[in-house]
């Protein structure tokens, strides 16, 4: 009889141990971490402590996930509220610039919008190469990404060197184009493989009250 024929029988009669109680007590395994023998009911204990052990892990990490969502979602609150009872184009921007950098913690925001006819005088209504347009336009979600894109590396001209990951967000309008640009020294800050929920909420919400200050169509 082979070692597999033993466990066959087992696993066909789930009886036998109601009938030979004694041999439970009787049986002893190996330990895997102390390397002796110790009765079956310890080792089934053991193995419960760890899963135990596994399972609270995972509850606390989804617990700090939770409460991680639970800022970002305050934050995209209060900056969506600000935005909305921004008087001017002026103050969109200051306050969506100010939010990022003091709530959000990025370091480094670029805005630029183009297809106005007569373009306010500021650096957001500048020249945007033909290349980013069409990338832009390609956009249906936020990409971050370890490389600037384009011409945006020219948007930070005093943080140039130092910038290692980058946030591409596309302005949602359907007559002129529009991307935000955020930037940071730390490589991981943006990369390919992160949520883009927050960041499209984002672009959502900035399209939106700029549009409001600039008379766009808002579809």
């Amino acid at each position: 009889m082979t070692d597999a024929d033993v466990a066959k029988y087992l696993r066909e009669h789930p009886e036998f141990f109601d009938a030979h109680v004694d041999i439970l007590a009787q049986i002893q395994i190996p330990d895997p971490h102390e390397g002796r023998a110790i009765p079956i009911s310890e080792r089934q204990l053991s193995q419960l402590r760890q899963r135990n052990r596994i399972l609270e892990a995972k509850l606390a990490e989804l617990i700090t996930f939770g409460e991680e969502n639970d800022g970002i979602s305050e934050r995209m609150h209060r900056i969506t509220l600000t935005l909305i009872s921004a008087p001017s184009l002026d103050d969109v921007l200051g306050t969506l610039y100010f939010h990022l950098r003091e709530d959000f913690s990025v370091p480094h925001v670029a805005l630029r919008v183009w297809g106005l006819e007569n373009p306010p005088a500021r650096d957001e209504f500048s020249a945007v190469s033909d290349e980013m347009q069409a990338f832009v336009t390609s956009l249906t979600v936020p990409y971050c990404t370890s490389h600037a894109m384009f011409d945006s590396l020219q948007w930070f001209p005093a943080a140039q060197p130092t910038l290692h990951s980058f946030a591409y967000i596309k302005l949602t309008n359907e007559k002129l184009g529009g991307l935000i640009v955020l930037a940071s020294e730390d490589a991981e800050r943006f990369y390919p493989e992160m949520g883009t929920l927050y960041l499209q909420r984002l672009g959502d919400i900035t399209s939106a009250t700029i549009a409001r200050q600039l008379d766009w169509p808002t579809g």
